[in-house]
């Protein structure tokens, strides 16, 4: 798609406010510009439903044919998902590529992906997505008889690019298996150890890469387009109390996101599924934060991850000029620049957990080194003291409940 002439079309419903219609326009040409094309012009039609079979009524259809031939638009780009039918019509009433704004994101999706499991679901996206729309995308299904005599070297190009669509889905999703099976070992792994785990979450362009990149001493891709990141990056750090824990970046979430897009991305975002805290990243200086807060609420409640713990960080608090009232608590106005607001946000996770969590107190022998060191990096020690009179040091802290360190804490007790 890179340095096309692109024109967009988007039917504006009577049931859609004109904020969420504006909004979605707007980030259509946001991913347009990702994938490299230029917006050159963009037709909206009010309408009562989509157009069943050519998405717009016929004068927008002139109208548009139009713009084609003024403007020397090669792309043609839906706002909504087309069906089957209406990508055969559109692409023979304008004679040039019609795709929607799913295949537009698959397309971005598939730019971005670096991992062998990141290539594979993309393209799994991609011929799940394509295998109804082959007929719409300019080849016609001749209509052979179902028997004896009909299959084999006599069949049509489109009913052998199924075929082969179908059993290249198969191969995929054995191999995904495999690599998810790989996924849930090092997850159970991680969980047998009770290692903690945070997950950055939050609208794409955010600043989570730019907020991992910082705190992990990364470098993972940071620029201003929309799905910058699409494998998680998982690294270690430690909070200030010595507290060690894995924080993971992942992909952005985008409103309208098809359903089909989530189901293939399943084991990237079960990352986020599976952590114990969440870091919701808000660009607060972008004017449909809320829309934005409220998308990523919603996709979370999807995967099941609504009822994890999560602290709401509005970022790019030096784009702000005026002032900031927050939506969600507990909350952070920040910038993932700043060194000073990161390091009161490691601190502010700690005050969070410790809130959560059980405190201890224990008394250890200095022949009890290994464990004092265990406690050091997996509970949030707030005292440790030489006690010259029992020889012994006296360990204060939080823990989380079900950790199997509190076998040593005869002095836990809820806070």
């Amino acid at each position: 798609m890179a340095n096309e002439n692109v024109l967009i079309m988007a039917v504006k419903k009577s049931t859609e406010t004109d904020y969420h219609f504006e909004s979605s326009v707007a980030e259509l040409k946001s991913l347009c510009h990702t994938a490299g094309g230029r917006v050159k012009e963009v037709v909206v039609q009010n309408r009562e439903q989509i157009h069943s079979s050519t998405y717009v009524g016929q004068g927008k259809i002139e109208e548009i044919k139009q713009l084609i031939l003024a403007n020397d638009i090669e792309l043609v780009i839906s706002n909504n998902e087309l069906s089957p039918g209406q990508l055969r019509n559109l692409n023979d009433y304008f004679g040039v590529r019609v795709i929607d704004r799913s295949q537009l994101i698959l397309d971005i999706f598939a730019s971005r992906a670096k991992t062998k499991e990141g290539q594979l679901q993309v393209e799994l996206a991609q011929l799940q997505y394509m295998l109804p729309r082959l007929h719409g995308m300019g080849l016609v299904l001749s209509r052979l008889g179902g028997g004896i005599g009909t299959r084999g070297p006599g069949e049509t190009k489109l009913e052998t690019d199924q075929r082969h669509i179908r059993r290249r889905i198969d191969e995929i999703k054995r191999r995904l298996k495999d690599v998810v099976k790989q996924r849930e070992q090092y997850r159970k792994r991680r969980k047998l150890n009770k290692v903690f785990q945070i997950a950055i979450v939050g609208y794409t362009n955010a600043g989570k890469s730019t907020l991992f990149n910082r705190l992990t001493n990364e470098s993972a891709l940071e620029e201003d387009l929309l799905f910058a990141t699409l494998d998680p990056l998982t690294r270690k750090i430690h909070l200030p109390s010595g507290f060690q824990c894995l924080i993971t970046d992942t992909v952005g979430f985008l409103q309208d996101l098809p359903t089909s897009l989530i189901a293939a991305f399943k084991s990237t975002l079960e990352e986020v599924t599976e952590a114990d805290f969440l870091l919701h990243v808000v660009d607060a200086s972008h004017e449909g934060n809320e829309q934005h807060q409220k998308t990523v609420k919603e996709i979370l409640h999807e995967l099941d991850a609504d009822q994890i713990p999560m602290l709401t960080l509005y970022n790019k608090a030096d784009l702000l000029h005026d002032d900031f009232f927050a939506t969600q608590h507990p909350y952070m106005v920040m910038s993932a620049y700043k060194k000073s607001d990161r390091e009161n946000l490691l601190i502010k996770i700690e005050e969070i957990l410790k809130q959560e969590w059980i405190y201890y107190s224990l008394s250890l022998s200095p022949a009890d080194g290994r464990v004092m060191n265990q406690f050091g990096i997996q509970s949030i020690v707030t005292k440790k003291q030489y006690n010259e009179e029992t020889n012994m040091y006296d360990v204060e802290g939080f823990i989380r409940e079900d950790h199997p360190l509190l076998a040593y804490c005869k002095g836990a007790e809820d806070k």
